[in-house]
């Protein structure tokens, strides 16, 4: 997630500040930039470059700031409002797509503040149609179906979803389990459901939920052991909460196509591994890969991890976990577009 947080008090700066640094050290935050003032000219810029919007200042500039940009739930970045004292979060858009509410529950535990939520399945301990689908890197086909839904699971009512059995849906049954939202739900079974999809129906009524790509990129010093690499793997994944049956595939650079702990642990968990061309990630560029100059010296590239990630997972995809290092090994997580 790239977020920004635009201040407009000098305690409220002093807050952003101190936010920022704490967010900064949260793998699954890709950037944080800080803004100042401005606010007029800030936001119509933010609203389009950032996943999300933390707004340090009186709702009020905030409600007449936005109104003008609002359009979809679907587009919508997250944004949230947080007062100058730093005692309220307040998800105020986009808290399901978007992720705002997570966001505020994530920044209210960092400054010890109140989350504040307002979305009905939330507040009645529900599992909206949408959380799911984003919780598991899922697309919607059809977003104006979602309030159908969502009313159908408020009330306790049934929904179906429907897979195809030749694909594996653990990370469907694991979420299911785990969950401690509601939702009452059956599960069929049918060859005529791609194998990306999960097909969604109730009274008539139908939403197709489609993967995303999710693709692990991962860089070791040589010799690394399986293990190892599992464990950063597990971490990683965990700070996602995903399951590794959600993940697609693995990626790593072309120097790295007979790691034997990279081939093992593909073998272990049954996900296919891409190696990319060194002429592939010489050439490719993106301002949210970090650079190490360590790794140039040594392959003339500038990292493995994350850009091994990105080239695999498509056109126009994006890190939702930035590089982080676990003893000799580095992971991160590019999802498709």
């Amino acid at each position: 997630m790239k977020i920004a947080i635009i201040s407009v008090s000098k305690k409220g700066r002093e807050l952003a500040f101190d936010l920022k640094d704490k967010l900064d050290l949260d793998s699954t935050i890709i950037k944080c930039d800080l803004y100042y003032k401005n606010v007029k000219k800030c936001f119509p810029i933010l609203f389009y470059e950032y996943d999300a919007i933390i707004a340090v200042m009186a709702s009020g500039i905030l409600i007449r700031s936005i109104a003008p940009l609002v359009e979809s739930k679907v587009t919508d970045p997250a944004v949230i409002n947080i007062d100058d004292n730093g005692k309220f979060v307040i998800s105020a858009l986009s808290g399901h797509l978007g992720g705002a509410n997570e966001l505020a529950g994530k920044v209210a535990g960092l400054i010890d503040a109140t989350p504040v939520i307002t979305t009905s399945t939330d507040v009645n301990k529900k599992l909206g149609i949408d959380v799911l689908a984003k919780d598991l890197y899922l697309s919607i086909d059809n977003t104006k179906e979602i309030l159908h839904f969502n009313k159908a699971i408020l009330e306790g009512r049934e929904i179906s979803l429907t897979v195809n059995p030749d694909m594996n849906f653990d990370y469907l049954f694991d979420y299911l389990n785990n969950v401690t939202l509601e939702i009452n739900v059956s599960i069929e079974y049918s060859p005529k459901v791609n194998t990306d999809e999960i097909h969604v129906s109730f009274d008539g009524h139908e939403l197709k939920l489609k993967e995303r790509k999710i693709i692990v990129g991962i860089g070791c010093r040589r010799g690394k052991e399986c293990r190892f690499i599992y464990d950063g793997l597990k971490k990683s994944l965990n700070d996602l909460k995903i399951s590794h049956s959600r993940v697609n595939l693995l990626a790593s650079a072309e120097i790295k196509k007979d790691e034997k702990g990279i081939l093992e642990l593909s073998e272990k968990l049954n996900i296919p591994v891409e190696f990319v061309e060194i002429d592939k990630l010489k050439l490719f560029e993106s301002s949210d890969v970090s650079k190490s100059e360590f790794v140039y010296s040594k392959f003339g590239i500038y990292g493995v991890c994350e850009p091994s990630a990105l080239i695999m997972a498509g056109f126009d995809s994006e890190l939702i976990y930035k590089k982080t290092s676990y003893e000799g090994v580095t992971i991160a997580v590019a999802i498709s577009k």
